[in-house]
């Protein structure tokens, strides 16, 4: 599935690097689109004006969405009378999606109306990707010789994302889908007879659609609250394939669309030769702890012949799940075909490793932003380790972009283990506190498990993934409004950092490399990079690791 998945992506971000370059032809539909937008494609703007019309449009989809969510009860489609949103699960699913984590404190299929999951769901989740694909270009010129004051326009950008990339791709995974079973209709609920007799009530609606974007634009969201272990959402083991591929496809073809358009693609190699060490890092214990089995059942002799199956669909078995769950960690898609929660004690250590390193392909666009502030500080200490200037492809790296770095790799930190800490406080201190819905009862697992369970939602809200270990009750108070400001931070703040820090190079004057260069497009440097990768990583987290899944695998040894 992988050498498939590298296989299309490199015509692929041929193709991406066409869309973007800056004689590329606007179409009829981007032009319609410019035109009642009021923008004008010619026009090129400064990375601090590109960073304000890049939030202040995500503002506005926030409030569209979040007004929509509050009155959806009383709107049309909505064949299963689902109600309205409380206020603060409206709040906490409208920045979720906006920012492209879809953390969901709801049942898709209860939570929200056909109207919500097209109108308002299914929007956000292109214009979402699209985001991040924009954001990625914006630090393009950086890497460029010709010193320029303006990073090209976010609006273009946006547009062709929707208009040549994501549409399409969607329409020909929706229809794999549509083809194998997955329901696209308006009908409501249908009524079926199992071979026991019982008649049961089964969700449907325009899913295909839906789905088909949630993995090509690495969004994650279920239309059913199972996400991708429904047998409608992801029906059989093609389907399971086909979502795959189409989570891990975009990610990668963004990276080599890059090395086209800044004609560097021995640095993009580089790039990518980290990027996937990292995901073997984190995939291959997890696929051989998975088709191992539990060693707590193994001790009460009871044979595992097919591996752990506890929260595995039998359909997918553990070898595809495991691949699923470390794909769909790395890249901050967040859907699932098995639940996380019931993944082997390492397995979920991998998993969160994936999330909070958040630099191993990533998702659309922002991927590569992850991995540019590790890039940044590499090449700060790597300069300072060899008595050379820092520079990145003839532009110094001095104390002002090496503090951007900095601060956005120690927010993450702050953000995830802050959050755990302040849930965990109120856990102990306040058992019993009703506005939060009694914090005694938000974990179904005692011990290192219900700290990883915390530790777990906090981790994926910062990442912009939304999977989580579903044993945490989330739908109340204070994981609806804490989650959400994480969200808000963790999507923006490491968006804004190295669009700024490229900004910032792009001004600055051009050296050309020279003997005295460090070169960063060599295996010695990418492992440099990785070395700083693991180092930042290890040291943050490595305690909480350390509290709950770490803790957890060496009490089942």
């Amino acid at each position: 599935m992988y050498g498939l998945t590298v296989l299309l992506a490199i015509p692929l971000g041929k193709y991406i690097a066409n869309v973007f370059k800056p004689e590329s032809a606007n179409g009829p539909l981007e032009r319609f689109i410019y035109r009642v937008g009021g923008i004008d494609p010619t026009r090129e703007m400064s990375w601090k004006k590109n960073l304000t019309a890049l939030l202040t449009i995500n503002a506005v989809w926030l409030a569209f969405s979040f007004t929509l969510l509050l009155l959806q009860g009383g709107l049309p489609l909505n064949p299963d009378g689902n109600p309205s949103m409380t206020p603060d699960l409206a709040f906490n699913t409208a920045i979720s999606f906006m920012v492209n984590c879809d953390l969901q404190h709801y049942s898709g299929e209860s939570g929200l109306t056909y109207l919500t999951q097209l109108g308002g769901i299914t929007f956000l989740m292109f214009v979402s990707a699209a985001t991040g694909i924009a954001s990625l270009l914006l630090i393009v010129r950086s890497f460029l010789p010709k010193v320029v004051d303006t990073v090209g326009n976010f609006y273009v950008f946006f547009v062709k994302a929707i208009t040549r990339i994501l549409l399409p791709l969607s329409f020909v995974v929706a229809l794999i889908l549509v083809f194998n079973g997955t329901p696209a209709s308006f009908d409501g609920k249908d009524s079926v007879v199992t071979m026991q007799g019982d008649t049961v009530n089964v969700s449907r609606g325009p899913a295909a659609g839906m789905i088909a974007i949630k993995h090509i634009g690495t969004n994650g969201g279920g239309w059913f609250g199972v996400n991708s272990a429904h047998p409608l959402e992801n029906p059989n083991y093609f389907t399971n394939m086909v979502e795959m591929v189409a989570q891990v496809l975009l990610p990668i073809a963004m990276l080599f669309a890059l090395g086209f358009l800044i004609n560097r693609r021995r640095f993009t190699w580089v790039v990518y030769g980290v990027m996937t060490l990292g995901m073997l890092c984190l995939l291959i214990p997890t696929l051989v702890t998975e088709v191992h089995g539990n060693p707590a059942i193994a001790q009460l002799g009871v044979s595992q012949p097919t591996g752990a199956m506890e929260g595995k669909e039998v359909r997918f078995g553990p070898l595809a799940s495991a691949y699923w769950s470390i794909v769909t960690t790395i890249i901050s898609t967040g859907s699932v075909n098995s639940m996380h929660d019931s993944s082997m004690a390492l397995s979920g250590t991998m998993e969160l490793l994936g999330m909070m390193t958040n630099a191993f392909y990533g998702g659309c666009g922002v991927g590569f932003l992850n991995y540019y502030y590790y890039l940044i500080i590499a090449v700060f200490i790597s300069g300072l380790m060899v008595g050379r200037t820092p520079e990145l492809f003839g532009r110094k790296v001095e104390a002002r972009e090496i503090k951007i770095a900095s601060i956005v790799a120690l927010l993450s930190t702050f953000l995830v283990k802050g959050g755990t800490a302040l849930a965990v406080w109120f856990f102990v201190k306040y058992p019993d506190a009703a506005w939060a819905v009694k914090p005694s009862a938000w974990l179904n697992n005692p011990g290192n498990h219900g700290f990883s369970e915390i530790l777990y939602e906090f981790t994926s809200a910062n990442a912009n993934n939304g999977s989580g270990f579903e044993g945490l009750g989330d739908n109340n108070f204070f994981w609806n409004y804490a989650t959400g400001i994480v969200l808000i931070l963790g999507r923006f703040i490491p968006i804004i950092g190295p669009v700024a820090i490229a900004g910032l190079l792009a001004q600055k004057k051009y050296v050309p490399e020279s003997s005295g260069t460090l070169p960063i497009d060599t295996g010695t440097f990418g492992l440099m990079t990785f070395a700083v990768i693991l180092i930042i990583t290890a040291l943050s987290f490595f305690p909480a690791l350390a509290l709950g899944p770490l803790a957890e695998y060496f009490s089942l040894k």
